[in-house]
């Protein structure tokens, strides 16, 4: 009995798999995929006495960086027996300004520290100099400019060399600020925030006295600046 053609099997080739003299019946294999880069490894080393430093190797340029991971790795090899826990403030108060900025007075508060002979090297440059750090809210002139410095703060050392204090104290811009009226005035006084570790003694001891200094400043607004 004859068969139908339309009933064999039969086998459908694409214009690109069509098979051709000595080539292998079939889809061509797939290409081989790219193996995923390796993920960033942390080391710990201790750049100076009571410092300790978590240096990514191997990471990608446009990887983003793990911050609150990389944190809570560094609390932990500084001997902290948790792991660091964010501050965190379902509400917060806001306080609009009651009147306009050109006729304010703004009060500076800097995390910068004050510049101390006898703590090493401070100056554009300077490696993490964890005894440059200051521990209590100080306040200085404003009308005679303070010698401040970063030098016992973790900032970018490789694309920077903190030569411009203008990013730390913008005292300068300031001043230009109200001479042309967008700000009314500056406070007698420039306060510094201790950049503690300690959000206990962050809250209940050192913002309520700068908030206070700054009324007794009589500050409509405060600008600050950390670094």
């Amino acid at each position: 009995r004859g068969v139908c053609p339309l009933s064999r099997p039969r086998r459908v080739w694409s214009a690109s798999v069509r098979p051709g003299p000595g080539r292998a019946r079939g889809p061509p294999p797939p290409a081989p995929r790219a193996a995923p880069p390796p993920p960033p490894r942390l080391s710990v080393v201790a750049p100076c006495p009571g410092e300790v430093m978590l240096v990514s190797t191997g990471a990608r340029d446009d990887a983003s960086i793990p911050y609150m991971e990389r944190t809570r790795e560094y609390y932990l090899a500084l001997g902290y027996g948790n792991p660091y826990r964010w501050a965190r403030y379902d509400e917060a108060p806001f306080a609009p300004l009651t009147k306009p900025l050109g006729a304010s007075r703004l009060a500076l508060i800097t995390t910068a520290a004050p510049q101390r002979p006898d703590a090493g090297d401070q100056g554009p440059g300077a490696k993490l100099n964890a005894a440059s750090k200051f521990y209590r809210v100080y306040s200085v002139p404003v009308d005679t400019p303070p010698d401040l410095r970063i030098a016992h703060v973790s900032y970018d050392r490789v694309h920077t060399a903190a030569r411009d204090p203008n990013t730390w104290l913008p005292l300068a811009r300031l001043r230009e600020a109200v001479a042309v009226g967008r700000v009314g005035a500056l406070t007698a006084r420039i306060h510094g925030a201790p950049t503690n570790r300690s959000q206990r003694t962050t809250v209940e001891r050192d913002a309520p006295e700068l908030l206070q200094r700054c009324r007794e400043d009589g500050a409509d607004v405060v600008l600050l600046v950390p670094t």
